[in-house]
């Protein structure tokens, strides 16, 4: 129980022994949907263990509650091994055509999670990220609804993603020169579309690398949309611009 502990709250500790802790059936379920390989549930008295899930360790009561990262603990608990990134998958991604997002500093995993929430659901080929929140938190894996076993997930800086071959294009909550509203921008061939911290938006290593700027016009009282939202919104701008038949 002190390593399951440790690993639900220790990014080192996770890294160390290369998984993530996934609380509740339905995304335990998810990874193994996903092919992803259980080394262990742990179960609070009444729980029903998982097929597939591995060795099952049952928990006296109260138990669970003191691992869980949630306010009301989820009954099953699994370790789930990590799969490994092909250390070649941003160029492959820009052979290809694909397009990636970059989250630079992203410090809500709220805001993480539905990133990657919404990066799989829009097809993007992967999502690299900088620092801030930890991609293998238990929140950021509740928070992505198990996206985060369909969609790569990479530590990699902006200079990693241009010369993977990759064009970033940046985001801009205010006004900044020569920024292009999204609608008009060309999201086509190889990109990364880069958002930022949600206090300080691309940090200046980011932004050094940033060869096109896009903003969201918005007619509200709001200064910006929340990261994860304005996220979503290009997610599917890029995803509908490529649309087969599409030619603009």
């Amino acid at each position: 129980m002190r390593r399951l502990r440790s690993l639900a709250r220790e990014r080192d500790r996770r890294d160390a022994d290369g998984v993530v802790v996934v609380e509740g059936a339905i995304l335990v379920a998810e990874a193994l949907r996903a092919g992803w390989v259980c080394e262990g549930q742990y179960l609070a008295p009444d729980a029903e263990p998982l097929d597939g899930a591995g060795p099952v360790h049952r928990l006296a009561a109260g138990v669970i509650e003191k691992v869980a990262t949630t306010t009301t603990a989820q009954p099953v608990i699994a370790v789930v091994r990590r799969r490994p990134t092909p250390h070649d998958l941003l160029r492959g991604v820009a052979a290809h055509g694909g397009w990636v997002v970059l989250a630079d500093e992203i410090a809500d995993p709220g805001n993480l999670g539905t990133i990657m929430r919404s990066c799989e659901a829009a097809g993007a080929a992967a999502l690299a990220v900088t620092g801030g929140a930890d991609a293998w938190h238990p929140r950021v894996v509740r928070a992505s609804a198990g996206a985060v076993f369909h969609l790569p997930v990479l530590r990699a800086d902006a200079l990693a993603i241009v010369d993977a071959g990759l064009r970033l294009v940046g985001t801009s909550a205010h006004a900044r020169e020569g920024a292009r509203d999204y609608r008009d921008a060309d999201w086509s061939g190889p990109l990364a579309l880069a958002v930022g911290n949600e206090a300080r938006g691309l940090g200046a290593t980011t932004s050094a690398q940033v060869r096109e700027w896009v903003t969201i016009p918005h007619a509200g009282r709001a200064e910006s949309l929340n990261v994860a939202m304005a996220t979503t919104v290009l997610c599917f701008e890029i995803a509908g611009r490529r649309r087969p038949g599409r030619d603009d």
